[in-house]
């Protein structure tokens, strides 16, 4: 099976190249037979990657350490699901597994458009499959061939990073996999309107779905990362800033302005050339990321060793990238002209304009941030690290700002927002605001990012209630339902926007969830059995951890010591709490596992920092059970996951396509079928 992946990733390069030239040619010269075959050629390229994945996994499964990447990242006593996510465990597999995912969405996209929207289609496969033949040729010529072999075989390999082995390996990388390489095909749709001439809103509605699933991965990838960080990493936060973090979540924030700025070219004609800028900014920063990963330029725990070749590949496919699609657009700007013009800032396609131009904002500063030290390195040989104090002074007051928009932007007039307008949306919602920020200011919360979180919240949620309320009552009136019935038919009958209405929940929740930073408290204390440790809540309680003694054991993989607490909160006990070390005998290396209790107010999460006498405890000596502890209230992360679940609904709700609209399309392809069977008949 390995052999045959390997054949299989050598005929897809060729193929897809072939269906890159036929999709562009066929396409200039109108010859329905070339675009046929290089339609044809993307589904060829997916089955030949499938089985190069496949041969891959396999290797894994059979330990064939001959292999430089199985001999890399595996070893013989691995669990069997981690070899499996040894696919995308390193710099070779991960490549390989982008690779098949953009022919996954490619196959998709020729599949679901085989009868319908023929004027598009020979330009987006001639793109996808550029895109396809940049990742092969990465794969084949630039020194990461995932079956390259070593010139012999070891008796075992070098194991999986220990701290990717947690279960959130085989969720979070696939699913920020899925969220970049979706985004391929909204960017070739788009190229594909730029070559043909299609200028109108029509590419934008061909992907607005595939825009949100983008999306929607993107979100719940990040999130995913941020819940393995807390678990894994063992420092008690879920967000350090690091340059691969970052990376990640530079094209979320592009792609969130896309989804904005699309409804003001939809609604009034206006922000063409942006959104063809915003379309392409966004792919080129889920290939930067990519980049940034598999170069290793930039020091993280995310990235593989440092690999120059790639560097300048994947730095020469981006500016070609950028410098064809700006000659495209300043070639097409007389057609991209906007059809009306912003008449007053108070309104929605302002409010929509300045979110995008915030989220822009953001994106640069975590841009600059990140790319610094190889900046700096390039100009003084030294390079400069930026910390999370930069990100954090610059990114949450903007933060705030993008808070505030999420409730402005919804319900604000098109056009030209009256003082009426302006009164009866925002008057309650602004009250209710101001009302919770002095709240929390009574019970005394003095941090001032925190209380303006809260209030904009508060703020943000009256707004989103408001309309839920109005919308139902309506409803309800007029077709003589039950509040609840309306609300679910409601819903229903306009999914985009109420969708998003439930995103912008989920949102404002994960930022109150931010803000309960503020009120951290942490305790590091040195522990013999039967001592305790106290913490005190911001809201009020007490926590007494009473150390109870720690033992060890020998797994088939590591080496653990396990520290057992007993809990009480107020004086009553809550139950028992354990952390541990492990040691990972083929890797050398010493790892936390947290304890992790989970309120809805608050995580008291417990580290086992240090372990005065690890020999000592192996041999059962009582003297060896002196440890050192760090103790953490963490308020509010629950809200983080909760409105992750929340967010996710909404957007499941908004990408669930409504009855009218699958009729619609169900029409449109019988006139497809209809006119290519007129069609044959009239040229027999």
């Amino acid at each position: 099976m390995t052999a045959l992946g390997e054949f299989a990733l050598w005929i897809a390069l060729p193929i897809s190249f072939w269906g890159m030239v036929m999709g562009f040619v066929g396409g200039s010269q109108k010859r329905g037979d070339l675009v046929l075959s290089g339609e044809r050629s993307v589904h060829i390229v997916l089955v030949l990657l499938v089985l190069a994945s496949l041969g891959i996994v396999s290797a894994f499964l059979t330990d064939q350490f001959q292999y430089y990447y199985v001999a890399a990242y595996s070893n013989r006593d691995l669990d069997t699901f981690f070899k499996v996510a040894g696919l995308w465990a390193g710099q070779r597999g991960s490549l390989v597994f982008w690779a098949v995912l953009v022919a996954f969405f490619s196959s998709i996209t020729v599949f679901q458009n085989r009868n319908r929207n023929r004027e598009f289609m020979p330009y987006v496969v001639g793109v996808l499959q550029g895109i396809l033949g940049f990742f092969l040729v990465i794969l084949l010529f630039a020194q990461v061939n995932p079956f390259e072999q070593l010139g012999f075989i070891p008796a075992d390999g070098q194991g999986l990073n220990p701290q990717l082995q947690n279960y959130w390996m085989m969720v979070h990388p696939p699913v920020l996999y899925l969220g970049f390489t979706a985004f391929t095909i909204p960017f070739a749709f788009a190229m594909a309107a730029l070559l043909n001439g299609r200028l109108d809103s029509r590419w934008i509605v061909l992907t607005r779905r595939w825009t949100l699933l983008s999306w929607f991965f993107l979100t719940n990838g990040i999130i995913f990362g941020m819940r393995w960080a807390y678990e894994e990493l063992g420092w008690g936060g879920y967000w350090f800033w690091d340059p691969v973090e970052n990376a990640s979540l530079l094209p979320w924030l592009t792609a969130t302005a896309f989804l904005h700025s699309v409804m003001i070219q939809e609604n009034r004609g206006m922000l063409k050339v942006w959104n063809m800028s915003l379309v392409l900014l966004t792919f080129l920063l889920t290939i930067f990321a990519t980049f940034l990963t598999r170069s290793g330029l930039i020091d993280s725990v995310h990235t593989f060793a440092q690999n120059t070749t790639i560097a300048f590949i994947f730095l020469a496919f981006m500016a070609s990238v950028l410098v064809a699609a700006v000659i495209l657009i300043l070639h097409r700007l007389p057609d991209l002209r906007s059809e009306n013009q912003i008449e007053s800032f108070l309104s929605r396609e302002a409010a929509f304009l300045l979110n995008n131009l915030v989220l822009l904002g953001a994106a640069f500063a975590i841009l600059w941030g990140t790319v610094f030290p190889l900046v700096s390195e390039a100009f003084t040989g030294q390079a400069i690290a930026v910390g999370p104090p930069f990100f954090n002074r610059v990114n949450i007051p903007i933060g705030l700002v993008l808070l505030a928009l999420t409730g402005i932007g919804p319900v604000i007039a098109w056009r030209r927002a009256t003082g009426r307008n302006l009164k009866k949306n925002f008057a309650f919602p602004l009250l209710v605001g101001v009302a919770v920020s002095a709240a929390i200011f009574a019970l005394g919360a003095r941090n001032g990012y925190a209380l303006a979180t809260f209030g904009i919240s508060a703020f943000v949620l009256a707004i989103v209630a408001v309309e839920f309320w109005k919308g139902a009552g309506a409803r309800a009136r007029i077709e003589g339902e039950g509040l609840l019935t309306a609300f679910v038919h409601l819903v229903g009958r306009n999914r985009r926007r109420w969708g998003g209405y439930i995103v912008h929940v989920g949102i404002v929740l994960m930022f109150m969830a931010f803000a309960g930073r503020a009120f951290e408290v942490e305790v590091r204390k040195a522990l013999n059995p039967g001592e305790t440790v106290s913490v005190a809540s911001p809201f009020g309680h007490e926590y007494l951890l009473t150390y109870e003694g720690i033992s060890s054991s020998r797994e088939a993989n590591f080496d653990r010591w396990v520290a057992l607490m007993t809990v009480e909160r107020n004086g009553v006990p809550v139950g028992p709490m354990t952390t541990e070390r492990r040691f990972y005998r083929v890797n050398r290396q010493m790892v936390t596992e947290v304890g992790i209790r989970t309120t809805p107010l608050e995580d008291l999460y417990l580290i086992l920092a240090d372990v005065e006498d690890f020999e000592g405890v192996v041999a059962n000596d009582p003297d060896a059970q002196r440890i050192m502890v760090q103790v953490m209230l963490n308020p509010l992360v629950a809200w983080i996951w909760f409105g992750g679940v929340v967010l996710t609904i909404g957007c499941l709700i908004a990408l669930w396509p409504s009855p009218e609209v699958v009729r619609r399309r169900e029409v449109s392809a019988a006139e497809g079928e209809a006119t290519g069977a007129l069609a044959g008949a009239a040229s027999s």
